[in-house]
């Protein structure tokens, strides 16, 4: 079958992993993951939640940098003006639908911001703590793919980083969107991968850590 996109020269090329990676979990709050908020409960989102968890497991015992986000505002006067509700009227400070999903996060290592908009780089500290720490490959997980994920990696590559999407990591509310998303960001901006060859590329850095560190 004729791919019109790939015909004009798109996805000619891997990014391919860099020398040092951080990770980004993109929204993993029970707002996103607990099927007792309205947004929450999706299969894919479970999924992605703990596949992730998988991969943060590795990624801390390599000593490689992770940044969480949540989504809050201080009311609905403040929130950008979102086409969904629950956003603008649950996620507020302190309200149990912004707190990060304890499958993935780890306070004692993770560096948490709360963002404003659908990037995790949009406003925070996100990319500066990254160059501070030497990354040049940014892996990027989280929900909804087709929106704050998205945003994530459009902005990771804005800002010069090689963008790896492990797919197992990632969820939304339905599937089509998901792969829509996953397969236009990966014939632009990022390599969309499976979780076995993060996991392996992880280990392979993790080695490299130990026998650099004096």
């Amino acid at each position: 079958m004729s791919d019109a996109y790939k015909d004009i020269g798109f996805d000619s090329n891997r990014i391919g992993f860099g020398r040092r990676a951080g990770i980004v979990v993109v929204d993993f709050q029970k707002g996103f993951t607990e099927g007792r908020f309205p947004l929450g409960g999706r299969p894919m989102v479970d999924r992605a939640v703990n596949n992730t968890a998988t991969l943060l497991a590795a990624a801390r015992k390599a000593g490689l940098p992770v940044a969480c986000c949540y989504t809050a505002y201080s009311s609905a006067r403040d929130a950008p003006l979102w086409k969904i509700p629950a956003v603008v009227n649950d996620f507020h400070h302190g309200h149990p639908s912004t707190e990060l999903d304890e499958r993935i996060y780890d306070k004692s290592y993770d560096m948490i911001v709360c963002k404003t908009a659908p990037s995790i780089f949009f406003n925070t500290a996100v990319a500066s703590y990254f160059v501070k720490e030497g990354v040049d490959t940014v892996i990027i997980t989280g929900c909804n793919t087709s929106g704050c994920v998205r945003a994530s990696i459009n902005d990771a590559f804005s800002y010069g980083f090689r963008v790896i999407v492990p797919e197992p990591c990632c969820g939304d509310v339905e599937e089509g969107p998901h792969r829509d998303n996953l397969r236009d960001v990966g014939r632009r901006y990022a390599d969309v991968v499976g979780l076995d060859e993060v996991l392996a590329y992880i280990e392979t850095a993790g080695r490299r850590n130990m026998t650099e560190t004096p």
